[in-house]
């Protein structure tokens, strides 16, 4: 069978989707202002129709609205494309309307004969009334739904944010799957928002349409009376033919494209079509359809009333409502399922877990945990990265939570529970702190900073260069709050480093040390005594990153016949003697020491009472005051001359003036001579 042989050049002639639609919208603007003729009219006007019912369809299939969020362009489109042909329609009617019904095209004059039956009067009232239907029953309802949707859309996209990031946080969803879901809300947001006010387009174009067929109905009255000689009868009879055809033309895709823009701003949240939602619950419980068939056997029966339609409809209701109602019975009577019985309990047992870590913001501090790139959920991320890599420690999912009891501008960070952090923001001003301690001689209001108590100042962003220029460290809200959450996880490691927790640091280890594992643990030392060594390195901070080697610190201490944590922990840090003196390594290249002199070596050593494995410290007071007063003399003068300092003393009393001075220099490192590399270059900057 042949065909027509098109040339090679207009096969290959192939316009982008863009530039098409382009190209579409210029002719829509081209035809107000040039004339078509009757056949292009025609074919205008049949793809007005078409569109419209295809438009509807969609709507009616769709399973939720973000399914169709092209409609709003579509609204505007297909609006444009109506009110073109409404004014190409127009000048053709008033130019040559007085030649007969037909000069306005065939679509036109065919609905215009079809509505109005040959009675004028008739045709103007039905066309009315179908407009009055779109004007203000359909356009009208479904604009106030798409307004309250965009609202309640818009308003509740702060708590849906946070949600998202808290999901995040807590690690019950990947990164990519907030990416999706932010995404999602976003697309949400924007289609209620763009629903709302393409809504004024479907009203906008019923007024037109009202005002354009009063200009087609009236002023081609008067040019066919005035300019053509036509009688008032023939013209009216005419010309109110073209009108109501033409009205009729374009009100009906309007009411479809109206219908459609209704069913789907009322579209629920659920995922399925309109048929299937209508179905399932209409069809939910079989007493409704019951009393509808008895309503209408009982409208039949009244007299006058056509008993035929009535006893179908009764029949049809009374079927299903049997059908369902069997249903019911069987459902009833089979047994239950045994997994159902427990799903009540759950509750009891969630009240009874606690968050290790929760943030609590006031509502004046949501914006650092929503928006399109959260900084807030950003650092937190960032810190459980970075806490796994510098101390081995894999920090719990921290809990963000608003809390409407807390001023707008504060916010706790807890601890299992129990406050352990308070601060107040004030976004989206600006924190500038002076290195030198002294506040900075800027204009701002004056505050102290949350995580180390210094005083600074809250700046306007458009100040932060200079600040910067004068030497300040400026940090936004996000960042000082993580801050803040940083020093707090910080002095809390001991106490997140659960047994839980210690046991999955085992089982992740890579399968070369499995071996290792299982001659140490239980063998040698349990899970809950290898906790409170990691918690004792931690918290002295530590990293307990490189587990095999305190692994075999712990079996070298119990080989040598140590079993207190006091005596592993000592064999452990010795373990970690290159780790440690990187750690207080300072910019010069070399460990910089303050020495505990002999004198107080020996003041230690005989102020030790109690057995070998719990030795306590027995030191008189006064002497405990003259020692703490040295020791920040000593560290005093090493910070004057730039440097920060360790204090080195005998393995045999590390742990207990590590507890001394802990309480006044908490991120001062106290190390053996044991504990410092012997390839680590050292100086001594001072003695006590």
């Amino acid at each position: 069978m042949g065909g027509i042989a098109l040339p090679g050049w207009v096969r290959e002639v192939r316009l982008p989707g863009d530039v098409a639609l382009a190209l579409g919208v210029v002719l829509l603007l081209a035809v107000l202002v040039v004339p078509l003729p009757v056949l292009l009219l025609d074919a205008g006007l049949a793809i007005s129709i078409t569109i419209s019912v295809l438009v509807l369809m969609v709507a009616l299939f769709l399973n939720r609205p973000l399914d169709f969020t092209a409609f709003p362009q579509l609204l505007l489109l297909t609006t444009l494309l109506r009110l073109a042909l409404n004014v190409a329609t127009t000048r053709t009617i008033l130019t040559q309307g007085h030649e007969g019904p037909q000069s306005a095209g065939q679509v036109v004059a065919a609905f215009g004969g079809f509505l109005m039956g040959g009675d004028v009067v008739v045709g103007l009232i039905v066309f009315a009334i179908l407009l009055v239907v779109n004007f203000m029953v359909v356009t009208k309802g479904s604009g106030r739904i798409a307004e309250v949707a965009a609202r309640f859309s818009l308003d509740a996209m702060p708590g849906k944010q946070m949600a998202i990031d808290a999901d995040l946080s807590a690690g019950l969803i990947e990164e990519q799957e907030a990416r999706r879901r932010r995404r999602e809300l976003e697309e949400e947001s924007a289609f209620h928002g763009a629903m709302d006010g393409a809504a004024k387009f479907v009203r906008g174009d019923a007024i037109a349409g009202l005002i354009v067929t009063a200009i087609n109905l009236l002023g081609g009255l008067g040019i066919g009376v005035l300019r053509h000689g036509m009688p008032v009868g023939e013209a009216a009879a005419v010309f109110a033919t073209l009108t109501v055809g033409d009205g009729l033309v374009s009100q009906i895709p309007a009411l479809l494209v109206s219908v459609a823009a209704g069913i789907v701003v009322t579209k629920g949240a659920g995922e399925e079509r309109a048929d299937q939602a209508l179905g399932r619950q209409l069809g939910r419980g079989w007493k409704p359809m019951g009393l509808a068939a008895g309503a209408a056997l009982v409208m039949g029966l009244l007299p006058g009333m056509p008993l035929l339609p009535f006893l179908a409809l009764a029949g049809a209701a009374a079927a299903v409502a049997w059908t369902r109602r069997g249903a019911e019975r069987r459902a009833a009577m089979a047994p239950p399922e045994a997994p159902a019985a427990a799903v009540a309990e759950p509750p009891v047992a969630e009240a009874l877990r606690l968050d290790l870590l929760r943030l609590e913001l006031g509502y004046g501090l949501l914006s650092l945990a929503a928006g399109d790139a959260p900084r807030l959920t950003e650092q937190i991320r960032i810190l459980r990265r970075s806490m796994a890599q510098e101390m081995g420690f894999v920090l719990p999912s921290v809990r963000i939570q608003d809390n409407l009891e807390l001023a707008p501008d504060t916010y706790v960070i807890r601890v299992k529970e129990i406050e352990a952090g308070r601060g107040q923001l004030r976004p989206p001003l600006h924190l500038a702190i002076d290195p030198s301690g002294q506040v900075p001689a800027m204009a701002g209001e004056r505050t102290t900073e949350p995580t180390f108590g210094l005083p600074a100042l809250w700046i306007e962003e458009t100040l932060r260069e200079e600040a910067l220029a004068r030497g300040c460290t400026v940090v936004d809200c996000a960042g000082v709050l993580a801050t803040h959450l940083t020093e707090t996880v910080r002095d809390h490691m001991p106490e997140l480093l659960s047994f839980a927790e210690t046991q999955k640091l085992l089982d992740e280890l890579p399968a070369e040390h499995r071996k290792l594992v299982a001659d140490v643990i239980p063998a040698q030392i349990g899970v809950g005594g290898l906790q409170r060594v990691l918690q004792a390195l931690l918290a002295e901070r530590v990293s307990i990153r490189d587990l095999p080697t305190i692994l075999e610190g712990v079996q070298e201490a119990v080989a040598g016949g140590s079993r207190g944590i006091g005596g592993i922990l000592a064999a452990v840090r010795a373990r970690l003697a290159r780790q440690l003196s990187e750690a207080a390594r300072g910019p010069g290249g070399y460990v910089p020491l303050i020495a505990l002199s002999p004198d107080w070596e020996i003041a230690f050593a005989e102020s030790l009472a109690g057995p070998p494995e719990d030795r306590q410290l027995a030191m008189a007071p006064t002497q405990l005051q003259e020692f703490m007063q040295r020791l920040r003399e000593a560290f005093d003068a090493a910070a004057a001359a730039g440097e920060a300092p360790v204090l080195v003393c005998s393995g045999a009393i590390r742990a207990h003036v590590r507890a001394i001075v802990e309480r006044f220099r908490p991120a001062t490192m106290v190390l053996s001579q044991a504990e410092i590399h012997p390839r680590a270059r050292i100086r001594t900057v001072g003695t006590v």
